[in-house]
């Protein structure tokens, strides 16, 4: 657990107790807990011209890596209407969500990533401000895209789901083409 922190509520600072069998920040004088849960990240693998969109990504968690449009679900907006605005914001497209991909979790990243197959409907492909540049790739064309060298552990794992998240695309994408 990170060090003491003051109540959101009262301004006490607080203490620490066992609830649900964790330890948890708890104010002594109002009872307000601290729950710490993942924040909520949306992507989207986005088809566009029959390729799939990447942006290379400007900010960590992996800056410099080509990944999908990605962002922090906002509260607000269900998970869907997130992924269209991050998609929106991030390579200039308007999308239409076509399933979801999968969803990934690990206990030592204070994230969850829900990952959505979809289609471009309209807008101009343009790498937008979380975005150093943005292309499109065909399916035997994606960047090879080594683990990263002491990255942290947010990295590691988000370098992880894009690639399972890519297999899965790939995958996907074979089925719908007649051999």
């Amino acid at each position: 657990m990170s060090a003491a922190r003051y109540c959101s509520h009262c301004g006490t600072t607080l203490g620490t107790v066992q609830l649900g069998g964790r330890d948890r920040h708890q104010c002594p004088k109002c009872g307000f807990v601290l729950w710490r849960n993942p924040a909520p990240v949306g992507m989207a693998l986005i088809r566009h011209e029959g390729r799939l969109v990447l942006i290379r990504r400007a900010a960590a968690p992996l800056a410099g890596y080509w990944a999908p449009p990605a962002g922090y679900i906002e509260c607000g907006e269900s998970v869907a209407e997130g992924v269209k605005r991050e998609a929106r914001e991030e390579c200039g497209l308007e999308i239409a969500l076509d399933g979801l991909l999968g969803v990934y979790s690990q206990s030592d990243v204070d994230v969850l990533l829900i990952a959505y197959t979809a289609r471009a409907l309209g807008g101009e492909l343009a790498a937008g401000d979380d975005a150093t540049d943005v292309r499109t790739f065909a399916t035997d064309e994606l960047p090879q895209q080594s683990t990263p060298a002491g990255g942290t552990a947010t990295d590691l794992w988000f370098h992880a789901a894009i690639a399972d998240c890519l297999a899965r695309w790939r995958g996907a994408i074979r089925k719908e083409i007649p051999a």
